[in-house]
């Protein structure tokens, strides 16, 4: 598990000015999942949701669950900041139309997108379904190909877009699941290819690729394969997701202006550097 306080790295934390101001950003797959877990660790959404609203933005919260949407805009409130919830499965495009369209007019308009949804099914190959995996294309890829399509017509020139990968689209550290790996790769693909059809817009398009983050569902995959807490990490500890969160925050401010089309890990050297 992650040894690195919250506080270094989440709200409360220093900040030298706020890098969002003004910033109106949809989060897909934001809401706080716990897994039944009764002191769950931050998920990667609703990280960015906190952070993002601590750094200026104004926030729309999407997700599946109404109630997990609803705790993290319930923590952005509590500290004094402005965000709205919204419910919808991403994979099915009239929902995916109707949370990007519901946000920008909530928002007065969208100049931030941030696609995290992201499911694992299956086991290996032999024990993966055909429902199996396209239930995992249909979260992990369709929904971020639908809300981008709907949102890249809405964001205004110098808007960004972040899209939530995994180191398992560059190494292979488990087989168990060849569709969460096979989904999380096409990523890139997607990435690079709307990075260079916007570009002329100056809507930017990257990728961040966390490794092995110390979460909800990664204490779980922790429970089904222990060895995931003894993976050798250069840096010395797992991720938190106030790490992934950063990138996406600045990924998505103007300090990157002059990057797109570019995957980052956010890994502790497990890909980069092992």
């Amino acid at each position: 598990m992650s040894t690195r306080p919250d506080d270094l790295a989440g709200p409360g934390g220093p900040r030298v000015a706020q890098r969002l101001a003004g910033r109106r950003l949809l989060v897909v797959g934001a809401g706080q999942q716990t897994y039944g877990m009764p002191d769950p660790p931050m998920g990667i959404g609703s990280a960015i949701c906190e952070l993002a609203s601590r750094e200026g933005a104004v926030v729309a919260v999407a997700d599946i669950d109404a109630d997990a949407a609803q705790v993290t805009v319930d923590r952005i409130t509590r500290a004094g900041g402005v965000a709205h919830a919204l419910q919808g499965d991403a994979s099915k495009p009239d929902d995916a139309t109707r949370l990007v369209e519901n946000a920008a007019g909530l928002l007065g308009g969208l100049d931030a997108l941030a696609l995290n949804t992201g499911i694992a099914t299956g086991n290996r190959l032999a024990g993966t379904t055909p429902e199996d995996w396209d239930r995992s294309m249909a979260v992990n890829v369709r929904a971020h190909f639908l809300a981008l399509r709907v949102a890249l017509d809405i964001l205004v020139p110098g808007s960004a877009v972040t899209i939530t990968s995994s180191t398992a689209a560059r190494a292979v550290t488990t087989s168990d699941l060849p569709a969460y790996i096979t989904s999380k790769a096409a990523l890139d693909g997607l990435a690079r290819a709307a990075a260079k059809e916007y570009a002329a817009r100056r809507i930017r398009v990257n990728v961040v690729m966390p490794g092995l983050i110390d979460t909800s569902l990664g204490r779980l995959a922790s429970l089904i394969k222990p060895d995931r807490d003894t993976t050798p990490i250069p840096l010395g500890r797992q991720g938190t997701a106030w790490d992934v969160a950063e990138a996406h925050v600045f990924l998505l401010s103007h300090a990157a202006a002059y990057i797109t089309g570019i995957t980052l890990p956010v890994d502790g050297g497990l890909v980069s550097i092992h």
